[in-house]
């Protein structure tokens, strides 16, 4: 939009432009200057000192937004309103297949029944932590389930009467595998799932034709199925709790795409990766090693279900396919809701395969997602302001067809610089008029 002044009596130093147009001034940070065209084609300048928000509102920064600069995403803090309303959906749903469990099976919930449902519930939730935990760093590891069932197999290769060794063994390699993924992923900035793929085929492969011959007997996990199973819920709802700090969840989240997903996201992005994939790996090896401490058979490509059902319980938890955003309880919820349903299926002799269960909850799961992402990101804080900030459209005196900035892009001023990076314009044709 282009203002036109008849009166011929504007200046510089005037609010009004003429055609009952007036300058107001833009109350966002820094000073800005802009371009009005009069008739004659004459270009005037108009300089407007920035006051910011804060500042005029009389009160302190948002401290929240330090920690995801416009440059690197939405600045504010993450809605957990929809994550709290999520789970106590899952509440709900495992109230309702758990009576329908208990009118089939009445003593699924008493004694040995219970013990049984735990003791199931505990290594596939160690595994899904895993998953979301990578999850949440937006590097998705699939080669979780591969890492769990390898971890089994090489601890009963390597037991021989005492757990230590064989247990830093299978410690130790799985931190080195998860070293390596990690490397390359942060690396090469390639997709977390495509890495990890790839090092679960090369577990897979190493696992064929090597089963467990004769299952280690160095310790009964099942015993123990209530510590196991609270041991992993305490960890995934103190991880939850730690994702509630703004600082710890942008900082796990960094390597989240914004822009363009193959453009590099910074030393600290990358170190996040790696640690991150180290711990993954680890969870996921301790989780097969509940396995073979409690289990009667190993299925050398076991891997692949287990990573499909570990990442249906992650997204059906309200952790985002995206990375960054989830819940605090929804991981335990969902493990429990997929124990139960399965143990439900098998009592009125229609179980599911893993497999089954696994498509199930990865499609419940993504619609999930999606309302994460719809209704969990910062508030835009549009309907703070009870006046309205409007700013008239910039055209500048060019014959040259040259494009022209965004109403709400600024000219450049050696005291303000223009906002460049994802805040600029990139629209090659112009401002529509």
């Amino acid at each position: 939009m282009v203002f036109e002044d008849s009166s011929s009596t504007t200046s510089a130093g005037s609010r009004y432009l003429g055609e009952g147009f007036r300058h107001e001034p833009d109350f966002r940070d820094g000073a800005a200057t802009y371009e009005v065209v009069t008739e004659s084609g004459t270009a005037t300048a108009i300089a407007t000192p920035g006051v910011p928000v804060a500042a005029r509102r009389g009160s302190k920064p948002n401290l929240d937004y330090v920690f995801d600069d416009p440059a690197h995403g939405e600045p504010g803090r993450d809605r957990m309103l929809v994550h709290l309303i999520w789970e106590l959906l899952l509440v709900v749903a495992v109230a309702g297949v758990g009576f329908l469990l208990y009118q089939n099976q009445s003593n699924a919930f008493t004694g040995t029944g219970l013990r049984t449902l735990a003791m199931s519930a505990a290594p596939l939730g160690l595994v899904a932590a895993a998953v979301a935990l990578s999850l949440r760093a937006a590097v998705p590891n699939l080669a979780a389930g591969s890492v769990a069932i390898a971890a089994a197999i090489l601890f009963d290769r390597n037991y021989s009467g005492g757990v230590v060794q064989p247990l830093l063994i299978v410690l130790g390699l799985a931190a080195v595998v998860g070293l390596v993924q990690g490397l390359i992923v942060a690396g090469l900035q390639v997709p977390g799932w495509a890495a990890s793929l790839g090092v679960a085929a090369g577990l897979t492969a190493w696992m064929v034709g090597h089963g467990v011959s004769d299952l280690s007997k160095a310790y009964d996990a099942r015993p123990h199925a209530y510590y196991w199973f609270g041991a992993f819920a305490a960890l995934s709802v103190l991880a939850g709790l730690l994702g509630l700090v703004p600082a710890l969840r942008r900082a796990v989240g960094r390597f989240r795409s914004v822009a363009d997903p193959a453009q590099r996201r910074g030393f600290g992005a990358a170190a996040v990766v790696v640690v991150v994939t180290v711990v993954s790996s680890l969870l996921a090896a301790v989780g097969g090693l509940l396995t073979v401490w409690s289990a009667q058979a190993v299925d050398a490509l076991g891997g692949v279900p287990l990573t499909a059902l570990a990442l249906g319980a992650a997204l059906l938890g309200g952790t985002s396919a995206y990375g960054r955003r989830g819940g605090i309880f929804g991981t335990v919820l969902a493990v429990v809701l997929v124990t139960v349903a399965a143990a439900y299926t098998a009592a009125i002799h229609h179980p599911w395969s893993g497999f089954a269960l696994a498509g199930a909850a990865i499609g419940l799961g993504l619609a999930v997602t999606r309302v994460v992402e719809r209704f969990g990101r910062p508030d835009s804080g549009a309907d703070e302001d009870d006046e309205e900030e409007w700013t008239p459209r910039v055209h500048s005196a060019s014959t040259t067809g040259a494009p022209t900035a965004r109403s709400w892009q600024p000219t450049a001023t050696p005291s303000a610089p223009a906002v460049g990076g994802l805040w600029a314009s990139d629209d090659a044709w112009g401002a529509q008029r």
